[in-house]
């Protein structure tokens, strides 16, 4: 994989908080009283919504997506594109501390998973087959997100 530099990345390497941030623990008691149950099942459980289905697949304002979990901006509307996968799909996040990636062997397949840097809260994978600069599609559950506008 290579990051928007177009340096090679590897997709076992953690890209986590840095000093800045801090990471959010909860129990999962916490987490499914703050959380609706699909946002409980894709966030914490590794679940994913069915495709074609949520909220921001089709969505195409301006602004910055950010964890439902914790509040962490995770990708701007500046790096989504139309993938056709049926799940909203980005580029690039917004910093290279949002997000970390994480070897998934679930399922009988080698993938990359996509978690917060902040909350460890799954998002989705991310695959080598997406648009210039960085050839990466994030692929991303929309009950993962929630959506702040930009005025």
């Amino acid at each position: 994989m290579k990051d928007s530099t177009g340096q090679p990345s590897n997709a076992q390497h953690r890209h986590g908080p840095d000093e800045e941030h801090h990471r959010v623990e909860k129990t999962e008691s916490e987490w499914q009283e703050n959380l609706t149950a699909e946002q409980y099942r894709i966030l914490r459980e590794a679940g994913t919504e069915r495709a074609f289905t949520g909220k921001y697949y089709a969505h195409h304002e301006t602004g910055v997506y950010h964890c439902a979990a914790c509040g962490q901006a995770l990708f701007g509307s500046n790096a989504k594109f139309e993938s056709g996968s049926g799940w909203p799909s980005y580029w690039e996040p917004v910093s290279g501390n949002a997000v970390e990636r994480v070897v998934d062997r679930s399922h009988g397949m080698d993938r990359t998973e996509v978690r917060c840097a902040k909350c460890g809260s799954h998002l989705g994978h991310v695959f080598e087959d997406g648009p210039q600069p960085t050839g990466l599609r994030y692929c991303i559950n929309s009950a993962s997100l929630d959506f702040e506008g930009s005025e």
